[in-house]
């Protein structure tokens, strides 16, 4: 049985300033762009059972200098639905809700009249990718891979784990990072989180 590795996106504009990123379509800056080239040798002459990203770009674009080849883009994968805080910082939120939390109070209806997403809205998409994917992990040995956000990533990663969507607030993840999920003893793990892998460097003199 494969294991499901998850790739959070490079950083955009966006996500180094703390502003709540959802369905805003923005690239990677060019740092974004050099942490996943950092990925690539960690992939490098490996294949995989399946590579899913976000259709966004920046995931897309995450994947593709990462090394990831023949990608197939899942609507699912989607950044969670900020609604009428999208592009605003946590604490700018919290200057009118001292006491918002994402994970427990949700969002605000759009002002183009999208609702936004609940953190169990977000859940209902994370079952439905794993749904997916527990045939292809269970009957190949080798991994999978999802390349997709920081927010969508943790909930998913917590209903992985049988917990409440909610629970994603437990798990970190910074920008072009890999993430492990396995089982143990026929239960499911957390078998690595947040890490970076080094840069290749050059021989030595």
């Amino acid at each position: 049985m494969g294991d499901l590795l998850l790739v959070r996106h490079g950083a955009t504009e966006w996500s180094a300033a703390g502003r709540h990123t959802g369905r805003t379509d923005l690239p990677l800056t060019p740092e974004g762009e050099a942490e996943a080239r950092v990925l690539a040798p960690y992939f490098a002459g490996r294949s995989f059972a399946f590579v899913l990203t976000s259709p966004l770009c920046r995931a897309r674009r995450t994947a593709e200098l990462a090394g990831l080849r023949g990608a197939v883009a899942d609507e699912d994968l989607c950044e969670w639905d900020y609604g009428g805080y999208e592009g605003l910082t946590t604490a700018r939120i919290q200057e009118d809700r001292p006491d918002w939390s994402l994970w427990r109070d949700g969002v605000p209806p759009h002002p183009d009249g999208r609702p936004g997403e609940s953190a169990e809205g977000v859940g209902r998409r994370a079952d439905r990718v794993l749904a997916r994917l527990a045939g292809p992990l269970s009957t190949s040995a080798e991994d999978g891979v999802v390349v997709a956000h920081a927010h969508l990533l943790r909930v998913l990663t917590a209903r992985y784990l049988g917990l409440p969507a909610s629970e994603g607030r437990l798990f970190l993840l910074t920008t072009a990072t890999l993430g492990r999920l396995s089982t143990e003893h026929g239960l499911p793990v957390i078998a690595g989180w947040n890490q970076r892998p080094l840069p290749r460097t050059g021989a030595p003199a």
